[in-house]
């Protein structure tokens, strides 16, 4: 039986992911898709339970599990911590010590959704790519890093480093989604102005001429795929790029897809013993603790970060068709959460109703 470590969180992460559970019962109940499912603390209720962000035994069970999925952390209550046990310290160590370097960020627009885009609806409509972001190197682990003095001030330093083994590996996760895809690959940096940038383009190619010349493969300064992203986002199919730059235009892609509660997230890792690579699983939103309680969540990004699991983790491709599908014919019905109201004839439903109205779904898809 697989086994699923579940990490509901801070702020809306609970709600969610009592709607997941709904989901995963369903499957074992009604598709014989059964897990090992245990839940643990993370982010703030970690700390407030174990005065740390992530405690060693929920660090053990996470890098024995097949996948983990994780709610949200983080909310004001933490905000004068000391930035070594703040909330977000947890999911970094998880992402870290589980080696998570490839994270897959979709951006789908779903047709009933697409007038919620800040871009025209023959934009994005139809929408479906997928962001490939380095995860643990790069200036957010470089070293040196940190605040000294010089002279009278103070100065902040961060420092992008990648070595080729690192730009290799994540390059061939890209290159191996492409092939599930649209065959097609857009690499971004700043090869203009940045060494890490050059080094990065030299080795995707190289890895690229080496082991999938089939498939196609072109590059983008990261500031002009920016604004190719909000020009003509339908022009690409994987993106990949490095730490920063993954960060600030997956943000980006996500907007377009107009709500953030939409967005599921994958993080992956070299395979286990199992075969299976190691696995994280998370909406793209963060805590919204000015909702949290109220039933105002949007548990479709946790859905279908389960969905990922499914497709990804769990080799269940056509039953994460089956979730996604359900979600999108919930959408297509005019139910809407508190963050995709606005336009008319939309049924407003809570967190809960938005769970038990894609259960019925994929009870309906039998």
């Amino acid at each position: 039986m697989p086994t699923l470590l579940i990490l509901p969180g801070d702020g809306i992460g609970p709600e969610v992911m009592a709607e997941v559970r709904k989901i995963i019962d369903w499957f074992g109940a009604k598709r014989g898709m059964a897990f090992d499912v245990s839940e643990d603390l993370v982010g703030g209720a970690a700390y407030d339970a174990h005065g740390t962000p992530l405690h060693d035994d929920t660090m053990a069970k996470a890098q024995e599990a097949d996948a983990v999925l994780l709610g949200a952390v983080g909310g004001p209550t933490y905000d004068t911590l000391d930035f070594s046990v703040k909330p977000e310290r947890g999911l970094l160590r998880l992402r870290k010590e589980m080696d998570l370097f490839a994270n897959l960020r979709p951006a789908q627009c779903f047709d009933a959704l697409a007038d919620f885009s800040s871009l025209k609806k023959e934009v994005v409509a139809g929408l479906d790519i997928m962001i490939v972001r380095e995860l643990t190197s790069g200036v957010y682990f470089g070293e040196p890093r940190g605040i000294v003095t010089e002279g009278n001030e103070r100065v902040g330093i961060n420092t992008q480093r990648y070595t080729e083994g690192e730009i290799a590996r994540v390059a061939r996760s890209a290159f191996e989604l492409a092939k599930r895809r649209s065959n097609k690959v857009c690499s971004m940096e700043k090869a203009n102005v940045m060494e890490s940038g050059i080094l990065w383009r030299d080795v995707v190619s190289e890895v690229h001429q080496a082991e999938y010349p089939e498939v196609e493969l072109s590059h983008m300064y990261a500031d002009a795929g920016a604004m190719q992203l909000t020009r003509w986002p339908k022009q690409f199919d994987v993106i990949v790029t490095d730490n920063l730059f993954g960060d600030l235009l997956s943000d980006l892609a996500a907007m377009l897809t107009g709500s953030l509660g939409m967005l599921p997230s994958a993080s992956l890792g070299a395979p286990m013993e199992t075969g299976r690579p190691k696995a994280l699983y998370e909406p793209v939103h963060g805590s919204a603790p000015d909702i949290a309680g109220q039933g105002k969540a949007n548990p479709i990004a946790c859905i279908l970060s389960f969905a990922m699991a499914l497709r990804y983790s769990f080799d269940a491709g056509a039953e994460a068709d089956r979730l996604e599908s359900a979600v999108e014919q919930v959408l297509a019905g005019g139910l809407r959460t508190a963050d995709l109201l606005g336009e008319d004839g939309a049924t407003p439903v809570s967190t809960s109703e938005m769970g038990d109205a894609v259960v019925a779904a994929l009870e309906a898809s039998l």
